[in-house]
């Protein structure tokens, strides 16, 4: 099953860099200890699916099965924080996936890893030896699960949580990305044996590399590290799965469009910028994420409110809106509910919308937030067919 992948003609001419020198927050709770069993290199694979089913893309379009799909998407990152290696629960995620497809959600954004302090194995000089067997296990049976409810996961890899100053492991991961020695080592330990293992899983369609490298470089807790460290650790990713499977998608989260578009200072998952970083045809993303709340709308707008290419994304590639409130927008003085903002993109140029959950959905905290979310899924559902 081979992606029919559309990417820009030219390749940047900039050659190999070495290494470099060196707001917002989501509530986490507490974690488990980690598992000291690794498996660098993980070897079972995963069940085969139906030909047709894998997502690929066509010029600016996600494709399924010959026809453009349009992402109908949420966020589901935890139900207890750093789950897949901790306190995963399988019953929990066979409700939360089965739930989503009966309201009209096609895909999902989970994060696999949120601080990293249960799963990946950093040591202190920042070198990545593998994951815990439970970590594998774990993700086997929540990608089954996914598939078996048609539920397409975009797995967020790392967050600028892994370097903050208030989680354990937050020194190694910062000696991990400031080095490109290390950053092979968690490419060649974790991202690539990720990679082999869920390929023939089509419901594993994306891989996230960072959520929200912006706070990663602007805030004092996550180490303020260069977009060059940053830059070596995605570009060197982004290159290794596209080496490494044949159809999954390969994007960056984001936080704000001031660093994902040249309307603003700079965008730092560009080719042109991920190549001077790493001199390799395979460093590029699929397609864009850049998330949103109302706080940004003075300074960058509002992408409920203007066209994609209004609000300053390049357009040859596909674009979603990965993160944004339950609650809609009321940015600029202008309301609209979830749903209104999910219609709203769907005729102005996204691609898709993966709307903000960050609790338990089933019998948490989090009901109240996908009662609204679910309202988004049910009218792009009344919608799309």
């Amino acid at each position: 099953m081979k992606i029919k992948r559309t990417i820009s003609a030219f390749l940047a001419a900039a050659m190999l860099l070495g290494g470099c020198s060196g707001n917002t927050d989501e509530t986490a709770t507490t974690t488990t200890a980690p598992d000291t069993k690794t498996a660098s290199a993980p070897s079972e694979p995963s069940a085969p699916q139906a030909d047709g089913v894998n997502i690929y893309i066509e010029g600016d379009k996600f494709m399924l099965g010959g026809k453009e799909v349009w992402l109908t998407g949420m966020n589901a990152p935890w139900q207890s924080w750093n789950d897949f290696g901790g306190r995963y629960n399988p019953d929990y995620w066979q409700q939360v996936f089965a739930m989503m497809h009966e309201d009209g959600f096609n895909s999902c954004r989970i994060w696999i890893n949120c601080s990293s302090e249960c799963a990946v194995q950093v040591n202190e000089s920042g070198h990545v030896s593998g994951a815990t067997d439970k970590h594998w296990e774990d993700l086997d049976s929540l990608f089954s699960l996914a598939a078996e409810n048609e539920i397409y996961v975009m797995a967020t890899l790392t967050s600028f949580d892994n370097f903050k100053d208030t989680y354990r492991n937050y020194e190694n991961w910062r000696a991990m990305i400031k080095s490109t020695e290390n950053i092979d080592s968690f490419v060649e330990n974790y991202v690539i044996p990720f990679c082999k293992r869920y390929d023939d899983n089509d419901y594993v369609w994306s891989i996230d590399l960072m959520n929200e490298p912006d706070w990663v470089f602007e805030n004092a807790e996550c180490g303020q590290i260069s977009w060059d460290c940053i830059g070596d650790y995605l570009a060197r990713a982004c290159a290794a799965i596209h080496e490494n499977t044949d159809d999954m998608l390969v994007t960056i989260g984001f936080g704000i469009i001031k660093y994902n578009s040249e309307k603003y200072e700079g965008n730092y998952g560009s080719d042109e910028f991920l190549r001077s970083r790493y001199d390799n045809e395979n460093a590029y993303v699929d397609f864009w994420s850049t998330h949103y709340y109302d706080w940004q709308a003075t300074w960058f707008n509002c992408p409920f409110l203007t066209t994609a290419e209004e609000f300053g994304i390049e357009m040859a590639k596909p674009r979603v809106v990965g993160e944004c409130s339950h609650e809609g927008i009321k940015a600029l003085r202008n309301i609209k509910a979830i749903e209104e903002c999910y219609e709203w993109a769907y005729n102005n140029g996204w691609n898709g919308v993966f709307v903000w959950t960050d609790r338990d959905l089933i019998t948490g905290d989090g009901v109240p937030q996908y009662e609204c979310a679910q309202k988004a899924g049910q009218k792009m559902k009344e919608i799309l067919g």
